[in-house]
């Protein structure tokens, strides 16, 4: 696992699933299905209608592969690359 610190850019479906993404100057797919991250409820008293963080695998144009999790910044209106897995 490689802990990330940084900014990822996301392209979602119309319900807010990843798609694709931009990491490291690298573009990416996602080529499976997107689970969401566990948040800890007991802290949000109105809990959000999608998910904050999402892990899946992305596929870069040359056909390497890698777990990421990424969680979605509001105030910053930016998502976040938490981790990385080969």
């Amino acid at each position: 696992m490689t802990i990330a610190n940084g900014t990822v850019t996301v392209w979602t479906g119309a319900q807010g699933i990843p798609e694709r993404f931009v990491w490291a100057g690298r573009r990416y797919r996602v080529t499976d299905t997107p689970t969401p991250l566990e948040v800890d409820y007991a802290t949000i008293t109105h809990p959000p209608s999608m998910p904050l963080g999402w892990r899946f695998q992305g596929t870069s144009d040359d056909g390497g592969s890698r777990m990421f999790d990424v969680l979605y910044d509001s105030p910053r209106q930016e998502w976040l690359l938490l981790h990385t897995y080969e």
